[in-house]
């Protein structure tokens, strides 16, 4: 089968679509035909081995996982033993290490079936960046109605679903990107915008409940400011490419842990999605719903995923950025 396939770090020139042998699922794993992927921070991150420290998991001198790509949609394949709820036909979608291929072996426990009426481009869009707005919102931030959401970074593939989640879950949202992608984050929800180039929204007189930043581009005491006196701050991770790291955004991971002790009744939080069936389906119903809506910006081929992954680590995308299969 073809597979985009690294075995050293380094730029996108590091990738090579190549043949090699298509895997066999194990106990607990289906190997799903790839109809679809999308591309996330994180495989740039992978790609690069950037920043450093995050090298024990990845992988000290290559990448431990020779395929890039985590987000998929496609069909059963095979099932290996112990799976139950699944078949061979089945249309699904969730995320497994290697999607940038014709074929994966994925954990039953981390795919579900796709939401109807969307094509494959558009679910493969949803699971991990779908994945950590959820968790960012529902479980850490514990948004309720009418609770004041600012989201930094609205216009990417977490901030996208974030403010659709964010308004379904009856928030008065603010969105914070660039000018050109002003009229996208409105049409998906928001309440307010700022130009990022224009204005400092952590100069703003007004304090939000919820501060949700996907960018790490301020600082903690920023975005403190900008928090409400008992709101939460919830950091992501993201950004892209400027030329390599030691600790990249997790610096602000790592004051977070040593400022929230002493915060008072500020909450400082961190998200660390995990996927699992039982989120797949709850985006899969909010999807189904119409509630949250996939937004693809481009879509390049299997064997253009090197230049699919260069895009995203150096430019400031725009919601997804999806590889057909």
């Amino acid at each position: 089968m073809k597979a985009v396939v690294q075995d050293r770090y380094g730029s996108a020139d590091t990738l090579e679509f190549t043949d090699v042998d298509r895997p066999v699922p194990g106990a607990g794993e289906v190997l799903v035909r790839v109809r679809a992927a999308s591309v996330n921070a994180l495989d740039w991150h992978f790609m690069r081995g950037d920043p450093l420290i995050g090298r024990g998991m990845m992988g000290w001198r290559r990448p431990r996982t020779r395929i890039r790509g985590r987000d998929l949609a496609g069909v059963v394949e095979t099932v290996g033993t112990g799976v139950t709820g699944l078949q061979p036909g089945d249309e699904v979608y969730g995320e497994a290490d290697g999607t940038f291929a014709e074929f994966v072996c994925a954990r039953a426990n981390e795919i579900g079936p796709k939401p109807a009426g969307l094509t494959f481009e558009q679910a493969a869009a949803i699971p991990l960046a779908g994945n950590t707005a959820l968790m960012a919102l529902r479980d850490v931030a514990r948004v309720q109605e009418g609770r004041s959401v600012l989201v930094n970074g609205a216009s990417g593939g977490v901030g996208t679903f974030a403010v659709q989640l964010a308004k379904a879950y009856g928030a008065e949202v603010t969105g914070v990107c660039s000018a050109r992608n002003a009229d996208l984050v409105r049409s998906l929800g928001a309440d307010d915008v700022v130009d990022r180039a224009q204005e400092d929204f952590t100069r703003r007189s007004r304090r939000w409940d919820v501060v949700l930043d996907l960018v790490g581009n301020r600082s903690l005491g920023d975005l403190r400011r900008a928090l409400a006196p008992t709101g939460t701050l919830v950091l992501s991770g993201g950004g892209i490419y400027e030329g390599g790291s030691v600790v990249g955004p997790m610096a602000l991971f790592l004051k977070r842990r040593v400022v929230a002790p002493f915060a008072g009744e500020q909450r400082l939080r961190e998200v660390s999605a995990r996927q699992s069936r039982a989120n797949l389906a709850a985006l899969r119903e909010l999807a189904e719903s119409g509630r949250i809506a996939p937004v693809v910006e481009r879509t390049y081929e299997l064997g253009e995923a090197a230049e699919a992954i260069r895009y995203v680590e150096v430019e400031h995308a725009r919601a997804k950025v999806v590889i057909t299969v």
